[in-house]
């Protein structure tokens, strides 16, 4: 039986515009695009686990929102549930720390990039808003 891995994902919106995330060459779903965000530990929130990974990969900060989308996707590391988060930029700039690149785009540009599957129910319902 494959692992479950719970994960978030912060779409973070500044000026109309969203954060997009290229995972590195090290990583599993090398140069696929995602939104920030990672893991959550034993014990923490969805939402602490997000601010908690923004601080950690992009040191910014961020307000957190309504969530976008809960995707469940069978990768073959294991199972991803990945939920994702409307959030605002209030502190800082994000920063290259695992990440390969980063790129702000609108919401109709964001199928133009080649998106990690389990992000892509949270593409789709974005694009179309």
């Amino acid at each position: 039986m494959k692992k479950d891995i719970h994960v978030v994902g912060a779409v973070i919106i500044n000026k109309n515009k969203i954060l997009c995330a290229q995972r590195g060459p090290d990583k599993s779903l090398p140069y696929m695009w995602e939104f920030p965000g990672g893991k959550i530990e034993p014990g923490e929130t969805p939402q602490e686990a997000l601010k908690r990974e923004i601080v950690e990969e992009m040191h910014c900060e961020i307000e957190i929102g309504e969530q976008v989308e809960h995707t469940i996707y069978e990768y073959d590391f294991g199972v991803v549930h990945l939920s994702t988060y409307k959030c605002k930029l209030i502190e800082g700039t994000p920063v290259l720390t695992e990440h390969a690149a980063i790129k702000w785009l609108s919401s109709k540009e964001l199928p133009s990039l080649e998106w990690a599957p389990a992000d892509i129910p949270a593409i789709e319902r974005l694009a179309t808003e």
